[in-house]
């Protein structure tokens, strides 16, 4: 569901944070996957509000999390999405040295869960408000938060459709994702899927009044590493590191005793795709494989035996844009390093935006080494050149039309 666009507030006295200030903020927030974003996201809609943004919130089924997208400036076409995911990966059976959900100050460094990903990002666009003259504004600033990112984006599709019937247009979008302030330009796609296999149990000494679910399950499993065996022979030079498109299988259940045919059997695998690739490529081969190879040998003996696949995640790859529009654009903002414009395997919600017509690039403070880590930190150095950034992307939306 989606909560409708606010009204423009009457600016009130807004809070002035520095990036620092906000981050140990966004941080204390412990937005982990699993529990609800809810809390941070109230603080955030209060903040913007304060700047006269028109928030609007989209929510998950449970309406335990939600997305928050804001306007800020003239309702114009064109503008600019700066984007990041407020949720977290867990930080149980990791060795931390500092509270995660403090920010900490050590050896010049600022530990906590979520500084590099990617709460430094979010920390530096909302710190950065307290600068951008609204007043003077010739193009709209938007300004994206979404739930669940780390679990296979799955907030990020409502909020861009409810942001685009709503009237958003922007023209380019930054995602921050930790890029250490390098210009991404594409990346790979995730494909994550759970394949149920369906057999007929029978005493293993009579295999002919059964199926076996997990020796099918192998066999497709066994299809799945020739896919990606193929993909690796065929690869390129595609910029992405690995350089193909890599399939693997993750988890597997299945059976009950050693002389049992099993009834059922269970895996989850995935396939992160070349950007360029057809992402239903790999799917739809394994289908093929499954209807006429492992079907047919199931149901000579067990005819109602089934396999079915339904997916989890599907993540959009970020293909580069022929015409450059944002990659050129960003290469000119301070802040930015040089020697970016490149792929990475890694996905971000980049993809989504693209999808909706927006050019886009990844690019943030931090490094991706960072993600996902106990002891997760960022220099502040990366914040100073993120900082730079965000200016003057508020002094190209200041900037005549």
């Amino acid at each position: 569901m989606s909560k409708p666009m606010s009204a423009p507030q009457q600016i009130r006295t807004a809070p002035q944070l520095s990036s620092i200030e906000m981050l140990d903020q966004l941080v204390s927030f412990p937005t982990v996957s699993r529990d609800s974003n809810l809390p941070l996201i109230d603080w955030v809609e209060e903040y913007l509000e304060a700047y006269g943004a028109r928030c609007r919130r989209t929510t998950n089924e449970a309406g335990d999390k939600a997305n928050l997208f804001a306007a800020i400036g003239p309702d114009t076409p064109g503008g600019v999405v700066l984007s990041g995911h407020t949720d977290v990966v867990p930080v149980d059976d990791q060795d931390w040295h500092t509270d995660p959900f403090k920010l900490t100050e050590r050896d010049g460094l600022l530990y906590g869960r979520g500084t590099s990903d990617m709460k430094g990002f979010s920390a530096v666009f909302l710190s950065g408000l307290a600068h951008l003259e609204i007043s003077s504004m010739s193009r709209p600033l938007y300004l994206a938060l979404s739930y669940d990112e780390e679990i296979g984006c799955l907030g990020i599709d409502r909020m861009v459709d409810d942001a685009l019937a709503a009237g958003a247009r922007p023209e380019f979008g930054i995602i921050g994702e930790p890029t250490s302030m390098r210009v991404v330009r594409a990346h790979k796609s995730i494909n994550v899927f759970k394949t149920v296999v369906t057999g007929q149990a029978a005493h293993s000494s009579q295999p002919h009044r059964g199926a076996g679910a997990i020796l099918a399950a192998a066999r497709i499993i066994e299809h799945l590493d020739s896919l990606g065996r193929q993909r690796r022979a065929e690869a390129g030079d595609s910029g992405c590191e690995p350089p193909w498109t890599t399939v693997q299988v993750g988890q597997i259940q299945g059976g009950t005793a050693v002389n049992i045919l099993p009834s059922h059997c269970e895996f989850l695998w995935e396939y992160r795709g070349l950007p360029g690739e057809n992402p239903d490529l790999i799917l739809n081969a394994l289908q093929a494989f499954i209807e006429s190879e492992v079907l047919p040998d199931m149901r000579e003996f067990a005819p109602h035996a089934a396999v079915e696949t339904t997916p989890i995640a599907r993540v959009p790859p970020l293909v580069a844009d022929l015409e450059a529009r944002a990659e050129s654009w960003v290469h000119t903002l301070d802040g930015v390093r040089a020697g970016g414009s490149g792929e990475v395997s890694f996905a971000t919600e980049a993809g989504s935006f693209q999808r909706a017509g927006i050019s886009s690039v990844v690019c943030g403070p931090g490094s991706i080494d960072q993600a996902h880590q106990p002891n997760e930190f960022i220099d502040p150095a990366e914040l100073q050149r993120c900082e730079a950034m965000v200016d003057n992307v508020f002094a190209h939306l200041c900037q005549a039309s």
